[in-house]
């Protein structure tokens, strides 16, 4: 909900459904909500204190007339906005970590024998030389299973960047052509 905006109610005692019914009420009456109310509800519990949670998506909503409501029932309903009460109260949103892609190594593929099986084999020794052994097998077992000869290469391109068996011979430097050996 990081990338979400709600208003939060502290200590809400009692029937919830008597409290959406009862914001919603005051909210439409004071034509800070239009033509919506607030459907959806989020209930939890912090510091001993049950609390509400309303979230602005899918409502239509006076967000100026909101924020003097909640400022002058602050000290009846505790409101808060999500984005202020997460970082104060509970420390913050749980950022979800991406997961960590490996990277590909690279396999000098280009210009080798292009039976699949040989090109297949070149490119699990180099998954293995890189520590990746699982990848190996999972990338052999896709392949032998695929009947296919485009769709292994495909395959293979996943696991590994293809590259050219050229790539892996020094380039020449510019002196080397121009060298004389003297007797």
């Amino acid at each position: 909900m990081s990338d979400k905006e709600g208003l939060i109610l502290q200590g809400c005692g009692g029937d919830l459904q008597e409290w959406a019914d009862g914001i919603n009420s005051a909210l439409i009456d004071t034509e800070i909500l239009r033509h919506t109310a607030f459907e959806k509800m989020y209930v939890f519990e912090n510091e001993g204190h049950t609390n509400i949670m309303f979230p602005f998506d899918d409502v239509e909503l006076d967000i100026g007339k909101l924020a003097m409501w909640r400022l002058q029932t602050h000290e009846q309903f505790g409101g808060t906005w999500l984005s202020d009460y997460v970082p104060n109260k509970l420390g913050g949103f749980i950022e979800e970590q991406p997961a960590q892609e490996q990277k590909k190594p690279d396999c000098p593929l280009i210009g080798q024998d292009s039976n699949i099986y040989n090109l297949m084999g070149i490119a699990s020794k180099t998954l293995k030389r890189n520590g990746m052994a699982e990848q190996a097998k999972e990338m052999c077992d896709r392949i032998t299973s695929s009947g296919d000869y485009n769709k292994a290469l495909c395959i293979i391109g996943e696991y590994v960047n293809i590259t050219s068996v050229d790539d892996d011979e020094p380039e020449e430097s510019e002196d080397e052509g121009m060298e004389v050996t003297m007797n």
